[in-house]
């Protein structure tokens, strides 16, 4: 099929609020591809709960979201003629991937599914023999990391890798970074969940106290460590020092990356993390450990340190020696700036437009002026 008459899409992904990773991808995506001229109909993986009291009855509580949801799916399947679908592991893919990719293969419209699960290989390893009927039915896998191809290649399933996108507007360095050799700002960007690990950054931070008293923390996200990770603060006595901002919009994150020296990432599950390529793109240095699709996208030694997983102390230790080598932290600042730009708009636009093509290989003309 000629792309030329591709006219409609439905992207279907959660948006923000609350601001994070894929539902910032979706917003971004949807917002590009309007502006090459194709319709997007954006259909919310997470619209608020109507009326808001039913957002306190767990349990219950996605049943009242994913009714209307799949019946604006099912409505939405008339109007275009392609489906792009951010997925995830776990119940997200159950509830909401699955039954959007068999209503697609009912009304005989294609569907890229563009997956994003950082614990692909624990889910596919539990799930694979419910999910794999869906994945059949499948027109294009499309994932963001050469990590998570493996991972889908392991359980025979084809993908192309198609890298997350960056605003290098938003999240761009102007000028040289110096650092702050008094009181250091380093700052960790990342949900308050236990796949991210934000307690061994704090621990590693604890460390660097040790050797720059008035260095600062401040964590970006949110989530249902919380509590604990506030008490392992107090606990260290640096309780002072960390900042736990929450979740942050846009706007408040850029001016964050601009006032860090540092940044800090523990996880031990990943795949291509945005905030990472933010970090980047504004020239900070990056410290991280190196799980999952991580060392796809970052260079130990070039755009950033890499430290095994839950190494507290080599994390601590790889930041002090950026602290205390210019040459080496103004090599990591430049290098990743410069490597960050891979991941531009104008970088990743012609592989989605590919896979669409492909995707759309089989539909119609027919079909096509139908819904047209």
């Amino acid at each position: 099929m000629d792309l030329a008459k591709l006219q409609s899409i439905a992207l279907v992904g959660p948006l923000p609020p609350p601001f994070g990773g894929m539902a910032n991808q979706t917003l971004q995506l949807s917002r590009l591809l309007e502006s090459k001229g194709i319709k997007v109909v954006l259909v919310r993986t997470n619209s608020p709960y109507q009326p808001k009291w039913i957002g306190q009855l767990k349990g219950v509580r996605a049943l009242f979201r994913l009714f209307p949801y799949l019946l604006n799916v099912w409505r939405t399947l008339q109007k275009v003629q392609l489906v792009h679908l951010m997925a995830n592991s776990g119940w997200s893919w159950h509830l909401f991937a699955a039954p959007v990719i068999w209503m697609a293969h009912l009304r005989k419209v294609p569907v890229v599914v563009n997956y994003r699960g950082g614990e692909a290989e624990a889910f596919f390893t539990q799930s694979i023999s419910w999910v794999r009927p869906s994945l059949k039915r499948v027109t294009k896998v499309a994932v963001p990391s050469g990590y998570l191809k493996r991972v889908f290649a392991r359980f025979e399933v084809p993908s192309e890798v198609v890298p997350n996108i960056i605003d290098l507007e938003r999240f761009s360095c102007t000028e040289k970074r110096t650092r702050n050799k008094l009181s250091p700002h380093f700052i960790v960007c990342r949900n308050l969940e236990t796949i991210y690990d934000v307690g061994t950054a704090i621990r590693a931070f604890s460390s660097i106290v040790a050797a720059y008293p008035q260095a600062r923390l401040t964590i970006a996200g949110e989530g249902p460590e919380r509590s604990s990770l506030v008490q392992q603060a107090r606990d260290l006595g640096i309780e002072s020092q960390v900042t736990f901002a929450g979740r942050l919009d846009p706007e408040k994150m850029a001016s964050l990356y601009m006032s860090a020296d540092i940044m800090l990432n523990a996880s031990r599950v990943d795949n291509m993390p945005n905030a990472l390529l933010e970090a980047m793109a504004a020239g900070v240095p990056i410290v991280s450990t190196d799980a999952g699709g991580i060392p796809d996208m970052v260079e130990d030694g070039k755009t950033a340190l890499l430290r095994p997983i839950g190494d507290w102390q080599g994390i601590a230790d790889a930041a002090l020696m950026l602290l205390k080598q210019d040459t080496v932290y103004q090599r990591l600042s430049e290098q990743g700036t410069e490597d960050v730009s891979r991941y531009r708009w104008e970088s990743v636009q012609p592989l989605w437009m590919s896979i669409y093509a492909e995707a759309l290989g089989n539909l119609s003309d027919k079909r096509c002026e139908t819904i047209q």
